[in-house]
């Protein structure tokens, strides 16, 4: 006995979206050397601003320090560099591989008055540190505010109020 089954074209693109992944799926599993990929990929920083400089933290595990190219011109800050991709074992595969490898680059714009030859670099347990000191003109100054009046100050002793009481 035959039965119907409603039509219902959610269904439908359903099905349509787990083709397509499969598809792609399958794309990105080949062996290697049917598809090989360049990735390239965005650096996360941290930029702080304190009182006398500015603080760009960026996580580099597994980057040597010598591999990365650090500039700063006309108030931009930016970082290079490349992971290289390991190269596997014939007798290994891979079920998963999400570490990145590839070129990478990241540039920031900072305000005007950092003193360029003045900015120092670090790197430490795969942590990139860098500190870009403020020139003089752009750390902020504290301004006092005068009053042009003149209020009196009412002045009295302690023992002036316990004698009145």
């Amino acid at each position: 006995m035959n039965s119907l089954i409603r039509w219902d074209p959610f269904r439908e693109m359903y099905a349509m979206r787990r083709n397509i992944d499969r598809l792609f799926d399958d794309f990105i599993n080949e062996e290697p050397g049917e598809w090989k990929r360049q990735l390239s990929w965005d650096l996360a920083l941290d930029v702080v601003e304190n009182k006398d400089d500015f603080v760009v933290k960026a996580s580099l595990p597994g980057i040597k320090p010598d591999d990365l190219d650090i500039t700063y011109t006309e108030n931009t800050l930016t970082i290079k560099g490349e992971t290289k991709e390991e190269k596997e074992k014939e007798e290994a595969r891979y079920h998963i591989r999400e570490r990145r490898y590839g070129s990478f680059t990241r540039s920031i714009t900072l305000p005007r008055g950092v003193r360029g030859e003045s900015i120092e670099a670090s790197y430490e347990d795969g942590v990139l540190t860098l500190r870009l000191p403020k020139s003089e003109e752009i750390k902020p100054k504290r301004i006092a505010v005068h009053s042009a009046e003149k209020h009196p100050m009412i002045e009295g002793n302690i023992s002036d109020v316990t004698n009145k009481n």
